[in-house]
């Protein structure tokens, strides 16, 4: 099963997004920040990194950049509702896909289904 680190600190969104993930099929490990992620990146394998880009502590570029370190195979997907920030995540991280908020579940799962060449369990409405 294809596994997601999903770093998101609106705690809402945060449940909203792995629910919809989940339902899609996939495996999602959640957290509300990006240092809580750093661990589970060391000790675990995740195929993709779902995060937002405006967190507490450490925001999603830097987050990616370890993964980067860590785990290269990993693929990175930014979420973010600054259009600023979004060409920064380009140019730091320019294989990344980033979706801009405020988005659909539907358009989330089929940019997920996309990287790992799959059609969608469920269709979202």
């Amino acid at each position: 099963m294809i596994r997601i680190l999903l770093a998101e600190d609106d705690d809402s969104m945060r449940q909203y997004l792995a629910r919809a993930l989940e339902k899609s099929g996939y495996e999602v490990v959640a957290v509300d920040r990006g240092t809580a992620a750093l661990p589970l990146i060391e000790n675990e394998h995740f195929d993709l990194l779902l995060t937002d880009i405006v967190m507490p502590e450490m925001d999603g570029i830097e987050l990616a950049q370890h993964v980067a370190q860590s785990s290269p195979s990993t693929r990175v997907m930014f979420i973010t509702g600054f259009a600023a920030v979004t060409l920064r995540a380009g140019r730091v991280a320019p294989e990344a896909k980033v979706l801009s908020k405020p988005f659909h579940l539907r358009d989330l799962v089929l940019e997920v289904d996309r990287i790992f060449d799959r059609t969608s369990a469920t269709i979202l409405s």
